[in-house]
């Protein structure tokens, strides 16, 4: 009965046959692309593939991932110029932003450890390693500027953002901080690892995200354009990730591996057109 009342549009996707090997290659080619390496491998031997990477290389990315999940950036630096050593010196945008959050964590520690000589260190590592930056683009002037800002925030402020990192909070941090909470949110943690984990594949010839979130701004296009062109589709077409906030924030059962990048479609760079053409053979 549900069939017959169905739009045409939804039983003729009904009626399509999925390739299971097809959405295999899919799930592997997303749990190497954002790093879960204990995944990828328990998942090869139980859909019996062969996945097209090494495991060496994914983890080299989950261990600079988690420096910068920790804060410990000078780790993450070191180890992404042992992995690549010209990466960071063509990509200076990706520099600054390591060295700007590295920055943010010795202001952090500052003062949230007794020892006054941190605001000293933090202020020389400032004038060592990012004001030369500065005269290249009024952008990093600026970055570095709001970055030195936080010099000036109360020490209490700093207690509160701490404790609303533990309980998950971020309310507070934006309260506290007023326009430099971003600086101080975890989330620039996680935004710089995933602009990492994508120049990394980037500079080994890789794509720099999963098949699946092209797949789903390709959908999404298709159904603007169609729309646009006044195609009878139903009023409401769901992509079926509703719930995709909820299970980012929820703990992944992937044997010991932790996310490796948010799931938003951030800007890498290129036009949607061009990442759709170019990764989804849709004309644009």
């Amino acid at each position: 009965m549900a069939a017959a009342t169905a739009h045409p549009f939804e039983r003729r996707v009904a009626d399509q046959q999925i390739s299971k090997t097809d959405v295999n290659n899919l799930i592997m080619d997303y749990l190497i692309t954002e790093g879960y390496p204990s995944a990828a491998e328990k998942f090869a031997s139980e859909a019996n593939i062969q996945p097209k990477a090494d495991f060496t290389f994914i983890q080299e990315r989950v261990q600079i991932r988690d420096s910068i999940y920790r804060g410990d950036l000078q780790a993450a630096i070191e180890l992404i110029n042992e992995l690549n050593p010209e990466l960071l010196d063509l990509d200076k945008r990706l520099h600054f932003s390591l060295l700007r959050l590295q920055l943010v964590e010795l202001i952090r520690q500052s003062f949230t450890n007794p020892d006054p000589s941190l605001v000293g260190k933090a202020i020389e590592f400032a004038q060592k390693n990012l004001a030369p930056y500065a005269p290249l683009d009024t952008q990093f002037k600026v970055d570095l500027e709001r970055a030195m800002a936080l010099l000036i925030v109360p020490k209490e402020s700093w207690s509160q953002a701490a404790s609303s990192e533990s309980s998950g909070s971020t309310s507070r941090i934006q309260n506290e901080f007023g326009a430099l909470a971003e600086l101080v949110d975890p989330s620039l943690r996680r935004k710089v690892a995933k602009d990492v984990n994508e120049a990394i594949l980037q500079s080994q010839d890789q794509r720099r995200e999963a098949n699946i979130r092209y797949l789903v701004r390709a959908r999404s296009w298709a159904e603007q354009l169609a729309r646009e062109n006044k195609i009878d589709l139903p009023d409401n077409l769901s992509i079926g990730l509703d719930g995709a906030q909820s299970a980012k924030n929820s703990q992944h059962g992937h044997s010991g591996d932790t996310e490796m990048s948010g799931n938003g479609a951030e800007d890498s760079g290129m036009g949607d057109d061009d990442e759709l053409t170019r990764y989804t053979n849709v004309a644009s």
